[in-house]
Formats: structure tokens, C-alpha cells, sequence
């Protein structure tokens, strides 16, 4: 057996509390190789000291449940004990760190009885963050909480996203997509909505104000009205038709490739690709002829989606 495999086998086993050092044996080894002497430990002498180790932790577990019933004691008690200048920081509160802005949601999730609504601007969210957000989604709507989020048109090409939907849509999640959405927005039982943070990557500002809350769950709903579902191909061929309207309304208004791929949520390649497709079709050589040709055939009217 090699060195390697000896030191996986050793350490295999001190998990398991069936090995232990020999008292002194770093002394006593070859000073080249400092390591320990181990010596065999009864099985039943293991199972003890795992049953402590056990015993240690149920009475941790007891202390942190104990404290956590404390401070739930304690929330239900401060709105009811209001001091002044107390009303601006009940209804918005600014957080700058990225933990922080993840522990009020996923407080705000656990609390939620109702109805989870979700505006994600920008194409796909990174795998990571989906895949968090699949076992809470999943939680949510096991206990009969209405799921409804809107991405970009963009997300439908985007693999991961297109596994998220997969995945949550059986348990009863509705996902919808449109050209252009008004920001990014999370909300839960319409009484708190988390919106960026406008200066700190990652923070948030949260909103508890019913007249906020409101408003910007209602501009939600708007814009759900008009958005396409997220299912079939057919539904896929209206979205990209969307798209590249959309693309021709903000060619027409003379913004750049980039402006119009960032305000879209695809990469710029994409968007090139589209921008080429449309010259190739209208038969145009420029921008501005572009948008004279596709006024004149009446292709800029306004998308729903």
C-alpha cells in the first residue's frame, strides 16, 4: 500500500474515532518525517466517544433553538414599541452586503403564505444562483404558494434558465418572458419587495412601504399580462420575433449595438447576428436606412412583449 492510500486509510478511520495518536510518538518518530504513531481504538470505545460527540451537539442544537425562539419572541414585540423617526426605517431599509441580502429573503421566503413574484432583467441567471433558488422555489410551492417570474426573451436560449423552468413548472410555477421588462424585483405576499441596491453590487434596498409595495407589484402584473409564456416552440418563434422588433425600434432611435444588447439582455454577438439578419431582409446598407425602410413597411409598431 502506498503512502497516499495509508494516509487516506488513517484518516478513514480517526473519522471514525478507531485510530488515535500515541501519546509522545512525535518525539519519538524519525525527525525527517514527523508524523504520529497511531494505535488501534476498541470499537466500543469509538462508539463512545461518538455518542459524546453526539451529545455535545444535540446540546448545542438545543442552546441555538432556544436562542432562535428568543429572538422570534423578540420580533413579534418590536413593531409594537415604535420610537421616533422609527417610520422611515420600517418601511425601507438599505443593505449593502450580499449575506445579508440572501438571509432576508430567505427569511422573507419562509415566511411567505400567499404569492412569490420575480422580474429578472438580463437574460439567464448564472447556474449557481438557480440552482439555490430551485430548492426554495420548489419549498414555496409544495406549500401552495403562487410562483410567477418574468425574464427577458434572451433567458429562452440560455441552458441553465431553460433547466430551472424545467424543473419548477411541474411543481406549479408560471414563467413568462417579454422584449423589455422595468427592472429587477422580488416580492413576497405584496407586502416586502427587494429591489438593487443603486450604488453597492449584490445589496438591496427592501421595501415594506404598502404604497411601494403596491406599486410596483402592480407595474408586475402589467407587464405579466403582456409577457409569453415560457413553453413550446411556437411560443419561441413569437419571443424572437419580439426581439428583433425590439431591436428595430432602438436601431430607429439611433442607439448602438451595445446599448441595445445590454437593454435586451443578450450578448452582443447576438445581437449583431439579428442587426445583420434585419439589414438582410430590408435589404438596407446602413442604420438609417434600415429604420426608413422598416418605417415605411410599418415594422416599428409598439410590442406588447
Amino acid at each position: 500500500m502506498g503512502e497516499t492510500h495509508t494516509v487516506e486509510a488513517i484518516e478513514a478511520l480517526a473519522e471514525f474515532h478507531l485510530v488515535a495518536p500515541v501519546n509522545g510518538s512525535e518525539i519519538l518518530d524519525d525527525l525527517r518525517n514527523p508524523s504520529p504513531w497511531w494505535r488501534a481504538v476498541h470499537p466500543h470505545l469509538a462508539a463512545a466517544r461518538m455518542a459524546s460527540t453526539e451529545s455535545r451537539l444535540r446540546r448545542r442544537l438545543y442552546e441555538l433553538t432556544a436562542r432562535r425562539d428568543s429572538l422570534t419572541a423578540l420580533a413579534s414585540a418590536y413593531p409594537a414599541r415604535p420610537h421616533r423617526g422609527a417610520e422611515a426605517s420600517e418601511v425601507i431599509e438599505v443593505v449593502d452586503s450580499l449575506d445579508d441580502v440572501i438571509t432576508l429573503i430567505e427569511q422573507a421566503s419562509a415566511e411567505c403564505e400567499q404569492e412569490m413574484i420575480t422580474c429578472q432583467p438580463g437574460g439567464g441567471r448564472p447556474p449557481s444562483e438557480l440552482e439555490q433558488a430551485v430548492a426554495r422555489d420548489t419549498a414555496l410551492l409544495a406549500r401552495g404558494v403562487r410562483m410567477r417570474t418574468l425574464y427577458q426573451h434572451s433567458a429562452r436560449r440560455h441552458a441553465p434558465t431553460q433547466a430551472y423552468v424545467d424543473r419548477v413548472s411541474p411543481a406549479g410555477a408560471e414563467v413568462r418572458t417579454m422584449t423589455d421588462l422595468f427592472g429587477r424585483l422580488i416580492a413576497f405576499d405584496r407586502r416586502v419587495a427587494f429591489v438593487p441596491h443603486p450604488q453597492r453590487r449584490g445589496g438591496a434596498v427592501v421595501l415594506r412601504s404598502p404604497a411601494a409595495v403596491a406599486f410596483l407589484c402592480d407595474a408586475f402584473d402589467r407587464a405579466w399580462d403582456h409577457a409569453t409564456p415560457f413553453c413550446g416552440s411556437e411560443r419561441t418563434r413569437v419571443a424572437v420575433d419580439d426581439l428583433r422588433q425590439a431591436i428595430l425600434r432602438l436601431l430607429s432611435r439611433g442607439l448602438k449595438d451595445e446599448v441595445i444588447a445590454r437593454r435586451l439582455g443578450i450578448s452582443l454577438r447576438t445581437c449583431r447576428k439579428h442587426i445583420a439578419d434585419l439589414f438582410q431582409e430590408l435589404n438596407a446598407e446602413s442604420r438609417f436606412q434600415a429604420g426608413y425602410l422598416a418605417a415605411t413597411r410599418d415594422l416599428l409598431r409598439e410590442s406588447a412583449g
